[in-house]
C-alpha cells in the first residue's frame, strides 16, 4: 500500500474528528496542498505506452456507477451508451469516498471484478484523479489507452490539476463548453461526447407520494449539496418565485429539493421564506426514477446556476414536458435556447474567495432575478404559452441528445483510436 493511499485513508477516516478541532477550511487547504504536490508527481510517471495487443478489445469504465447523485447519473449514462453501441466493456466500481450514496443498483449487471479491455474511461473528475491513480495504481494505465470523461463548469481549467493531464492520451467532456476550458491547457485530445438523455418517470410517484398539493403551479428547483450551493445559486430562485408571487398567492407554490440533508444550507435557505408557506422542501435522498417522476410532476423546472458543466436536470425536465427557466451561460446552452425554454440574462461577476475547487478571480453568471420572475408569471398565466414551450423543448432535446446521434460519436473516435494505435504498433513493429 502506497503512503498516499494511507495518508488519504487515515484522512477520510479521522476527518469527523478533525473538523472539531480543525477549522474545515483550513483542513481544504492543506489537503489542497497535499492533493497538489502528489499531482505534480504525475508528470515523472512513466506509463508504458498503448499496445492494442496487450489486452482484448473494448473498454473499462472507471467510476461510481451506484452513485446516488449527478457524478452517478453521468457514469451510468455513459455504461447504458456503451451497451447500446454493443461496445465490449465492462465497470469496474471506483468510490472515491464511503461516505458517498451508493444505491443505485441499475448497471449491477455490467460489474466487472477487475480492468480486462485495452481501453480506459475513467469516469473520475479531476479533482479527485491524483487519488484514484494512486489508489488504482500505474498496473491499471499501463498499455491501455487512457481517457478521462471529466465535468467542469468555468471557462478557466483549474492549473492545480495540470498534472493529471500527463498520464492521460485524451479527455472527454460532456460539452464545448468543458471542453474549450481543457484544450486551453493541453494539446491532447479532448473530444466532446453529449449524454444521450432519458428520463422515464413512474406516475405511482405522483405529488401525493412526495407530499406535495395537487392543486397548485409548482416550480421546481433542484440540486446536490455537493455540488455547492454557491453554484447552483437556488437563493435566486427563491428571490424570483417571491418576486412574482405574494405569500397570500397559494395557487402556486415551489419545491427545492436537496440531494442530502445539509443543515448550513437550510439555514440559509430558510432564511429568504418570509413567511411563505407554500414553498416544499424534499431533502431526501431520492432513486432515479423517484427524481425523474419529481421532475415530471412538477409544472415548471428553474436552475439559476451561475455556470453548469451540462445541465442534466434541465434535459431530463425538457424530456418531460416540462417547460425551463435557466441562466443563458455555460454548458446548458449547447441543448436550449430561446425558442425552446425561457432563457435569462445574466452578467459575469468575478468569484470573490474560493469556494471549493472555484477559486478566486474566476467568473461565473448572476442571472436577473427580474427577469426570472416574468417568466414565472408568463408561464403561470399563459397557457398557450406553456404548452408551446413545452412541446418545443421535448422535441428539440429528443433530437440534440437522442441515443443514436450520440453512441456513433462513440463508435468513430473508438475507431480511430484503434487505427492509430495499430499504425503505430506496425511503425515501432
Amino acid at each position: 500500500m502506497n503512503a498516499f493511499k494511507v495518508i488519504m485513508d487515515v484522512m477520510e477516516r479521522w476527518k469527523p474528528y478533525m473538523i472539531k478541532v480543525i477549522p474545515i477550511a483550513v483542513l481544504r487547504k492543506l489537503k489542497r496542498r497535499y492533493m497538489k504536490w502528489n499531482t505534480d508527481r504525475l508528470k515523472k510517471e512513466k506509463i508504458m505506452p498503448f499496445d492494442p495487443q496487450h489486452y482484448e478489445n473494448g473498454m473499462n469504465l472507471i467510476g461510481n456507477s451506484k452513485g446516488d447523485f449527478g457524478l452517478g447519473q453521468s457514469c451510468r449514462l455513459i455504461a447504458w451508451e456503451l451497451k447500446y453501441s454493443k461496445i465490449p466493456f465492462g465497470i469496474y466500481e471506483y468510490v472515491l469516498s464511503e461516505d458517498a450514496h451508493s444505491n443505485d443498483s441499475s448497471c449491477e449487471g455490467m460489474l466487472i471484478s477487475e480492468p480486462k479491455y485495452n481501453i480506459n474511461l475513467f469516469h473520475i473528475n479531476a479533482n479527485e484523479f491524483t487519488a484514484a491513480y494512486y489508489r488504482l495504481g500505474k498496473k491499471t494505465w499501463d498499455y491501455r489507452y487512457n481517457i478521462a470523461f471529466w465535468l467542469w463548469e468555468l471557462e478557466e481549467f483549474p492549473k492545480d490539476w495540470m498534472g493529471c493531464i500527463d498520464i492521460l492520451d485524451e479527455i472527454w467532456t460532456p460539452s464545448e463548453f468543458v471542453s474549450r476550458a481543457i484544450r486551453k491547457r493541453t494539446n491532447k485530445p479532448v473530444i466532446t461526447i453529449p449524454y444521450h438523455v432519458e428520463a422515464s418517470a413512474d406516475p405511482k410517484y405522483d405529488r401525493k407520494y412526495f407530499g406535495l398539493p395537487e392543486d397548485q403551479f409548482l416550480f421546481l428547483v433542484m440540486y446536490d449539496s455537493n455540488s455547492m450551493i454557491e453554484r447552483k445559486n437556488p437563493m435566486s430562485a427563491l428571490l424570483a418565485f417571491k418576486e412574482a408571487f405574494s405569500k397570500e398567492n397559494q395557487k402556486v407554490g415551489l419545491i427545492v429539493k436537496m440531494n442530502g440533508k445539509n443543515q448550513a444550507d437550510m439555514s440559509g435557505l430558510r432564511k429568504y421564506l418570509d413567511g411563505y408557506k407554500n414553498i416544499y422542501f424534499i431533502m431526501d435522498v431520492l432513486s432515479k426514477i423517484e427524481v425523474n417522476s419529481l421532475i415530471a410532476a412538477a409544472n415548471v423546472c428553474v436552475s439559476m446556476h451561475r455556470a453548469e458543466g451540462f445541465g442534466l436536470v434541465l434535459a431530463e425536465a425538457m424530456l418531460n414536458h416540462v417547460p425551463c427557466i435557466a441562466t443563458n451561460w455555460s454548458a446548458n446552452t449547447e441543448f436550449m435556447n430561446s425558442d425552446v425554454a425561457c432563457m435569462l440574462d445574466y452578467k459575469l461577476i468575478p468569484i470573490e474567495e474560493d469556494i471549493g475547487p472555484f477559486q478566486k478571480g474566476n467568473y461565473w453568471a448572476d442571472a436577473d432575478i427580474h427577469q426570472a420572475a416574468g417568466y414565472m408569471q408568463k408561464l403561470y398565466q399563459d397557457k398557450e404559452f406553456y404548452l408551446q414551450m413545452a412541446e418545443r423543448a421535448k422535441q428539440y432535446v429528443d433530437e440534440a441528445l437522442g441515443m443514436k446521434r450520440i453512441t456513433a460519436q462513440i463508435k468513430s473516435r473508438l475507431k480511430k483510436i484503434y487505427e492509430q494505435g495499430s499504425n503505430r504498433r506496425i511503425r515501432e513493429g
